[in-house]
């Protein structure tokens, strides 16, 4: 899976729609191979985007779940010392 795209689901405060619509952008990025699309492709890419985020919205709102939601800033601080431990070899 891209590195880049975070998990979004059962955390406080709740994902906000620019989190879905940028990890939709970075899924399609992915797949599609463009970083940035030509002119050509500008609106297959853009279609793509706003669909991923449309059924990436769907399935957050309707998973359940019995845990607790976790902390978005113990988790940031949990990654930063993850690539800290990682990048200092």
């Amino acid at each position: 899976m891209c590195r880049n795209i975070k998990t979004l689901y059962n955390f406080e405060p709740p994902v906000t729609e620019d989190e879905i619509h940028a990890a939709a952008l970075q899924y399609v990025r992915k797949i599609s191979g463009f970083n940035k699309p030509s002119k050509a492709n500008e609106a297959a890419f853009e279609a793509a985007v706003d669909a991923i985020a449309a059924v990436s919205r769907s399935l957050l709102t309707t998973l359940e779940t019995n845990a607790p939601p976790k902390d978005r800033a113990e988790e940031a601080a949990k990654a930063r010392a993850r690539s800290a431990q990682r990048f200092a070899r």
